[in-house]
């Protein structure tokens, strides 16, 4: 079996800003490619779950999802670091406009992109690392039965080479 690192993407990879959906707005979070090399190099998937409730509420298409989504997985490739999948839910059971608005098992904290990676990639979830920035990353990754669920605070100062440190005891 197969073990992951399950990233959120604002907030972990990218600074959380309102609603990220351009190239030029996606700032990465320092030590993110450090750290997914680190877990890469020790044979962890690098899977991206993400709730894009932006869409959802019409503030940008899927379409930009994507462009954006392909930008940055280039950037991790340039890097030598390849990101498995992303997953990501547009839906929001309250604030959806058309076929958005529904509840979802794929939105966080519900654990559905993350048992479909585990499904699809033979993941042993207690082997598995999730890194959130929100008490709903958490619980879904609790949820599904991850191992070790960190939740990381940026705004604290606090380093993602941390989390490396917090692995290699």
């Amino acid at each position: 079996m197969n073990k992951a690192l399950f990233l959120d993407r604002d907030g972990v990879i990218n600074l959380e800003k309102s609603y990220v959906h351009k190239i030029e707005d996606f700032e990465f979070i320092d030590g993110i490619f450090e750290l997914t090399k680190y877990f890469q190099d020790k044979c962890y998937l690098i899977i991206v779950i993400t709730n894009q409730a932006g869409i959802g509420r019409g503030y940008y298409t899927e379409e930009d999802f994507h462009k954006l989504n392909d930008w940055m997985i280039d950037q991790f490739k340039q890097r030598g670091i390849l990101i498995t999948e992303v997953y990501y839910c547009p839906f929001h059971p309250t604030h959806g406009i058309g076929k958005y608005k529904k509840d979802s098992f794929d939105r966080k904290p519900n654990p559905g992109m993350i048992l479909k990676a585990a499904r699809k990639y033979n993941i042993n979830l207690s082997e598995s690392i999730l890194i959130g920035d929100k008490e709903s990353d958490i619980e879904a990754g609790k949820s599904a039965g991850v191992g070790m669920n960190i939740l990381f605070l940026e705004r604290n100062n606090n380093k993602l080479a941390d989390v490396i440190a917090m692995e290699d005891k």
